[in-house]
């Protein structure tokens, strides 16, 4: 037998070190060629380290949180042979590990002719094994808090994520189904007084350090304006129910990239990037779009790229795509970096106002809030419209207050009368 050594990887663009996130082995275990065995993140994207060869896991070279540098020993396997000792292999972009296959949990047969019901039934009083009291469940915080609201103990949930991790989709099947009184979780209102410490780690300790330092750099300030969107609203729905079915269905970010497109041509100095440490503002004349993306594992922004060359429908395919590899940690790290000026919306939460955070070094964000209907008055009459806030912070440093005042003025001009996004 003999020992073989797997260095952390050179992931490339000059990184020197990254953060171990995850382990998916321990020692003791039995692994085979290019099974994933660790994630690791850089900057920006997370990848995954295969295994070269299969053997016996002897040691981890590490915690996760830690920062780890470029040819430090990851792992060690015991292979058969002499072994190779030293190997250091390609990072593989990140996907989704498969979901555990039903035969890794105890088979429960069925009679085939049960009928539907019967089957029901039967799973109604089959009771939930939970895990062990001390087996920390592995969930994003975002899935941690849901199921706190909800009264549920995750440890009764099967996670369907990678290295059994509990998703969004997994607290939902849990919901919809019966449960025995033996498996369910305690009720909304039963006393606890059980704690949870969440290490911050991985994405979200990227999110923290880019937040403390863009909070801490930038002179932050915002401004918000109410736009009347009841035309834009009225094309967006005759435009889906002409060409929906054959182009895609639009929402209502396509319109606002088209807005803001429109609009920087008159204010170069908020398509802008500032290096405050050369003392240089850049101002693109490319349009490379922000879109704040919220996954499972937190924040991410990936980029819709040359967004002033982009069709209606156009862009709003890439951002549905951007956004979609950005959730399901496929984005590239390339897909996530390079926007000269970011979009962030909740969508329905939107809430009516927000302070978002500048992504640095750009100098502008543009915040959606929630559209409603309510009254207000026009021509002297009392009228139910369709109204919407944006709230946008900026870089006082870069941006004069005026500057930002009249650039979301003439975002809502376009809005309000959206013949004109089309007019050139």
């Amino acid at each position: 037998m003999g020992t073989h050594v797997i260095k952390m990887p050179d992931i490339g663009e000059g990184i020197a070190q990254v953060e171990l996130v995850e382990w998916f082995v321990k020692v003791g275990d039995v692994i085979s060629e290019d099974q994933v065995v660790a994630d690791v993140m850089t900057d920006k994207a997370t990848v995954e380290i295969p295994s070269p060869v299969s053997g016996k896991v002897l040691a981890l070279g590490g915690q996760p949180g830690e920062v780890m540098a470029v040819g430090s020993e990851l792992i060690r396997i015991e292979v058969e042979g002499s072994g190779n000792h030293v190997d250091t292999p390609q990072a593989k972009p990140l996907e989704p590990a498969p979901a555990p296959v039903q035969a890794q949990a105890p088979a429960r047969a069925e009679p085939p002719a049960q009928t539907a019901p019967q089957a029901a039934s039967c799973r109604a009083a089959a009771p939930i094994v939970p895990r062990e009291a001390s087996a920390k469940p592995l969930a994003s915080p975002a899935v941690r808090k849901r199921a706190l609201d909800a009264g549920i103990e995750l440890r009764y949930v099967h996670g369907s994520g990678p290295a059994g991790r509990i998703l969004h989709e997994d607290l939902d099947a849990f919901i919809s189904k019966p449960h025995s009184s033996a498996g369910q979780a305690p009720g909304g209102y039963a006393k606890r007084s059980d704690s949870e410490q969440v290490p911050v780690i991985g994405l979200r300790r990227k999110i923290a350090q880019r937040m403390q330092d863009a909070k801490r750099r930038v002179a932050h300030f915002s401004y918000v304006e109410e736009i009347d969107i009841t035309a834009l609203e009225a094309l967006r729905q005759q435009l889906n129910a002409k060409h929906g079915e054959s182009r895609g269905k639009l929402t209502l970010l396509p319109f606002l990239v088209r807005a803001m497109v429109v609009a920087l041509r008159d204010f170069p100095q908020i398509n802008a990037t500032y290096d405050d440490e050369a003392q240089v503002i850049t101002r693109h004349g490319a349009v490379h779009v922000g879109i704040a993306t919220q996954g499972d594992n937190g924040l991410m922004v990936p980029v819709l790229r040359h967004a002033e060359a982009g069709s209606l429908w156009g862009n709003a395919s890439e951002i549905a795509r951007v956004a979609n590899a950005a959730r399901n940690n496929k984005a590239s790290r390339e897909e996530l970096s390079g926007s000269t000026i970011t979009l962030t919306s909740l969508g329905a939460l939107g809430g009516i106002v927000s302070t978002p955070v500048v992504n640095t070094p750009e100098v502008a964000i543009v915040g959606v809030n929630r559209m409603v209907e309510r009254p207000v008055v026009v021509d002297g009459q009392i009228v139910v419209r369709k109204m919407m806030n944006l709230s946008s912070s900026f870089d006082h440093r870069v941006v004069d207050g005026m500057d930002a005042a009249l650039f979301i003025q003439a975002v809502r001009g376009l809005l309000e009368q959206p013949a004109c996004l089309f007019v050139e």
